[in-house]
């Protein structure tokens, strides 16, 4: 696949960057497997200098890279042999190329050249602040999967690159609409339901998606990547946190206890559950998972819709981790496992729950659907005074005008069909919040996947959102 899909605003920026008439500073992060690099290289396909660090690589592996790439573009001189000499071979070689037009500098897995003691930063700092910054058409970019090791070493560097960046871009995996749109490029053309059930199993990761074979069906794409003999994705989650996390051990048991606690957890539950102290070295492991998008930390609201209840939860978000501590933990040998489970309640089960995850990661398309996103809105999660007893909401929307969306997630394969049951516990979920939020008018909306079956208790939501306002182009 050539044409890149999305990333429109990001193709944009950086066009606006590289027509700039000063040098830029550009830092580009985002979890592995999200497209950074073939992002940068759909923009620009004629780099001054382009250079990659290595994964796991030692001091001398990531400076015989930058060396190779040096010579590749040019250089003849003597072979550096710290990084000082390194970023001032790179000067030779950009003041050698004569063209007065932007001059793109693209250093990717940049946090791989900065081994222990290796003095890569100083260096990085050096060639910027006494060179680079001053010249014209200098744009230099970089990219980074070990998503937290950018934030705190580039963009929140203290110092000598402390403000030096003069742009960042976080990117984030494909959404609903752009999954679609990727798949229907790989010949896959899916209805909306396979395609949220893709997403619900992959996230919307560029590379996971590309590893689906048109001429395979979804269950069989699934089998073959999740549940047959060495399967991809198997393999994929250890590969996963270990490229990010210098020591992957304290994070993978964050997001294992996560996995486990669907509503999520404080901080000091967290610890308490880890066994850990509930101090720095944690603020540390959640920023960084949350930096990666593997997590999100969100306020519970209770009573009046202004208190804060247990302080800031955290959740696991991301898409694939999630699916595979689920179905990891059935320890199936089956390898036509997905197959043969379609449609039963194991399936269904988690479908449910991935759904829940998925309006999560959708609230401003559902904004836009709900002809909302013109208005100002909040939006939290909130539950009753009563605690783990009482009434909880997943997402409840404030808005301008006063009127306050208390919102429903339910995953169906089909028409989803409200019974008796349900009914009587959605209303009561809505009676708690009213009697608790004084002064505010209230309507139910429904996020489901074909929508509702009218019966008698289908009007009860006033408002019904479904994958067709989340998926179509």
């Amino acid at each position: 696949m050539t044409a890149i899909i999305g990333r429109k605003a990001e193709m944009d920026a950086l066009a606006k960057y590289n027509n700039s008439d000063k040098s830029e500073f550009v830092a580009i992060y985002g979890r592995r497997r999200v497209g950074k690099t073939f992002l940068v290289s759909q923009f620009n396909k004629n780099f001054a200098f382009e250079t990659s660090g290595i994964i796991g690589g030692t001091k001398k592996d990531e400076m015989e890279a930058f060396y190779t790439s040096l010579m590749l573009y040019g250089y003849k001189g003597k072979k550096p042999q710290t990084w000082m000499e390194m970023f001032v071979a790179l000067r030779q070689v950009l003041e050698v190329n004569k063209k007065r037009s932007a001059k793109v500098v693209f250093i990717d897995e940049l946090p791989c050249f900065d081994t222990r003691c290796s003095g890569f930063i100083k260096a990085l700092d050096y060639f910027w602040n006494t060179w680079a910054s001053k010249q014209s058409n200098i744009k230099l970019i970089v990219c980074g999967s070990a998503t937290s090791w950018m934030v705190r070493n580039i963009i929140n560097n203290k110092g000598g690159l402390h403000n030096r960046i003069t742009h960042e871009m976080h990117l984030h995996a494909f959404n609903l609409c752009e999954t679609k749109q990727f798949l229907w490029k790989k010949g896959l053309k899916w209805d909306n339901l396979l395609v949220a059930q893709t997403y619900m199993i992959m996230g919307g990761v560029p590379y996971y998606l590309d590893l689906l074979d048109s001429d395979k069906g979804y269950a069989e794409n699934i089998d073959h990547l999740f549940f047959a003999k060495d399967a991809t994705m198997k393999q994929e989650y250890g590969r996963l946190y270990s490229s990010l996390f210098a020591n992957p051990k304290q994070y993978k048991d964050v997001v294992n206890l996560l996995a486990k606690n669907k509503k999520g957890l404080t901080r000091g539950e967290i610890a308490e559950k880890l066994k850990t102290a509930n101090n720095g070295h944690l603020t540390k492991t959640l920023e960084d998972l949350e930096y990666c998008d593997f997590i999100r930390s969100y306020v519970v609201l209770g009573k009046n819709s202004s208190t804060k209840t247990n302080g800031q939860i955290y959740q696991l978000v991301d898409q694939y981790s999630l699916f595979y501590h689920y179905f990891d933990s059935l320890r199936t040998r089956d390898e036509h496992y997905w197959t043969f489970t379609l449609g039963t309640p194991t399936q269904n089960t988690w479908y449910g729950l991935a759904f829940e995850r998925l309006l999560i990661g959708h609230i401003p398309q559902a904004l836009t659907a709900m002809h909302l996103d013109r208005m100002h809105t909040e939006y939290y999660s909130w539950r009753s005074e009563n605690g783990k007893q009482g009434a909880q909401i997943d997402l409840v929307i404030d808005r301008a005008d006063g009127i306050t969306d208390i919102c429903e997630a339910k995953y169906s394969m089909h028409e989803f069909v409200l019974d008796k049951s349900e009914y009587n516990k959605i209303l009561k979920r809505k009676e708690a919040f009213d009697t608790a939020v004084e002064g505010k008018s209230t309507r139910l909306v429904l996020f489901t996947t074909k929508g509702v079956k009218r019966n008698a208790y289908s009007d009860v939501f006033q408002a019904t959102i479904t994958l067709n306002d989340l998926c179509d182009f």
